[in-house]
This record gives structure tokens, sequence and C-alpha cells, in this order.
């Protein structure tokens, strides 16, 4: 919708939290991860940092102000990286979610081991605009891309969908009647977590002067791009590769065309075309990331995990 109607036309916290548990009920190369269009908390030496951001509306011809999808991201008996985006994303087959399942029913707790290495991460993406950023004073004002996991997800839905009597839903990608959110992240055990962070009381973004709203509405970016194969004008030409090119990935990161993967089964990778849909071993317990390298442990809410592996693998 245009911004004229935007505010007429809010939209409904109720639709907002109906997609998300819709959504919750189911289940390379460097440069790819160098986009200005992002932005990342910095955090200092100690693994803390904060910053505070605002979550931006739909853009024009979108439904939802957020879009998701899953990768995988680990290191292979090989020495080889497999970081792919996953086809559940689009809702198709994945070579190595299926793997995974056999895995993961094989009976067997190595396997279940190795499934739980190579389990698909989720990623949500959505507009922000920077209100403060202490690390990095000249972002503030200006409007990126913002990745997170489901911890700062859950934060979302709180304020959508509040649990205890007489808290009164907010809608905190909303221009009028959203908040402001405190990111503030402590390193605990060697991983970077969210728990801290909240949103402050809702508040008008900009005093409501729409003429600057406006201005920060036409920077919103399209995240179709995201999850759409062959996205036109794409940042990258091909987020996602295609179920064979995946399998071929997934054969050499794993050595099973050489025998290097010497405790998972040719003919577990050979039948996952006769695989039932996909649903990524149920992943009761799943460990927060693959146990592959001894280097700084990486996000346990996924935010920058991607980039992680992709530096790792870079510079192997």
């Amino acid at each position: 919708m245009s911004f004229a109607n935007l505010k007429s036309k809010s939209m409904d916290i109720s639709k907002l939290v109906a997609e998300a548990n819709a959504a919750s009920g189911q289940t390379t190369n460097t440069n790819k991860y160098q986009d200005d269009r992002k932005w990342k908390p910095t955090v200092d030496e100690q693994g803390n940092g904060y910053a505070v951001i605002r979550f931006l509306p739909a853009a024009e011809g979108q439904d939802l102000p957020w879009v998701r999808y899953w990768d995988h991201a680990f290191k292979g008996p090989t020495g080889q990286w497999y970081i792919e985006r996953s086809l559940t994303t689009l809702g198709q087959n994945d070579p190595l979610g299926e793997l995974n399942s056999r895995l993961w029913n094989s009976g067997i707790e190595e396997d279940k081991e190795t499934a739980r290495r190579q389990k698909r991460r989720l990623h949500y993406v959505t507009n922000i605009q920077v209100i403060n950023d202490p690390a990095n004073p000249a972002n503030n004002g200006k409007s990126f891309i913002y990745e997170f996991g489901k911890k700062i997800f859950d934060k979302i839905m709180d304020q959508m969908q509040p649990e205890f009597p007489g808290e009164t839903p907010v809608n905190p990608f909303d221009f009028w009647g959203g908040a402001d959110f405190e990111l503030k992240i402590r390193n605990v055990a060697g991983y970077r977590n969210y728990d801290k962070s909240d949103f402050k009381s809702p508040s008008a973004h900009l005093g409501s002067d729409e003429t600057k709203l406006e201005a920060v509405y036409n920077t919103l970016y399209d995240l179709n791009e995201f999850i759409v194969p062959d996205y036109p004008n794409a940042h990258d030409a091909k987020w996602f590769k295609t179920y064979d090119e995946l399998k071929n990935k997934l054969e050499t990161v794993l050595g099973l065309a050489t025998g290097v993967g010497a405790t998972i089964k040719n003919e577990a990778l050979a039948q996952t075309a006769e695989a039932a849909p996909v649903r990524e071993a149920s992943e009761p317990t799943v460990v927060s990331a693959p146990s592959v390298e001894s280097a700084t442990p990486v996000s346990s809410d996924g935010d920058d995990t991607l980039s992680y592996f992709a530096q790792m693998a870079a510079e192997d």
C-alpha cells in the first residue's frame, strides 16, 4: 500500500499474530555476505553490545513486515563447508533435510548427533531504522535490513500477543503505535545472549511527523528478494540452488562419493528422492551450532551465523 493509506489501513495485529503462528507450525562465495544494506550490532571485546532500533512496517506490495528463511551451515568430514539456503523455505523437499530425517530415524545415536550438527537454522529478515548505534553513530537515522533469529522474534510476538491479563497488544512495526527496541547483547558462556533486550513504551515514530515518516517509508527494501527464487535484480543472483545442485554439493562436502564420510551411509542420500515430506527430524533439542571448529562460538540466536560460517569457510 502507499504511504498515504498506511495510517488508515494499519495492519491488524491479529493478522500478524496469525501469520506468525501459522509459520511457526511449519516446521558460496563470501561477497554475498558483504551487503551494505544490512545492519549488524557491534559488540566489544567482551562480546557485549547495545543499540536502539525501530522495526518498520511492510513495504508497498508486501503483506508482512518480515520474511523468514532456513539455511544450513556446517563443515563436513572432507574439510569443506556446506553453507546453503534450505529449499524447505519454499515449501520444497531439500536433500539435507531428507538426509537428516533418515539419520534421526535410524535409531543410532551417532546419526542423531550428525543430524543435529547439520540442522537447519531459522532467520527472520525485516526493515529497521537505527535510532542509536553507539559503536557506529553514522548509522543513526538510517534504514537497513536486519536479520535475526527466534529469540528476538519471540520478543516481537510477546508484544503482539502478550501472555498476561491487562497487557495491551502492541504492533512493533507500526509507525504510530509501535515501540523502539533496545538491543542488549551479552556474552553468556561464549554465546551471544539477547535475554535483556526489550521494547520501550509505545510511542509514535519521529514524533508523527508524516513528512519524515514518508521519507523513511520510501527507503524500505523489498524483502521478497530473500524468499523468491530468481528474484529480478537480486543482490545475490541466486539465493536458492536447485535440488540436484544441493544434492551434488552435499555429496561433495560429506565425501559420499569418495568414502570419506565413513559414518554416513551412501544409500541414505541416494534414497532421498523417496523420502517423506521434509520435517527436519522433528529437531526436539538441537544444539545451537555445529561442533566443527574451536573458534569463537557463534550467536545462539542465529542473527549473524551465516556470515560467521562464510568467513570460516573463506579462511580454510
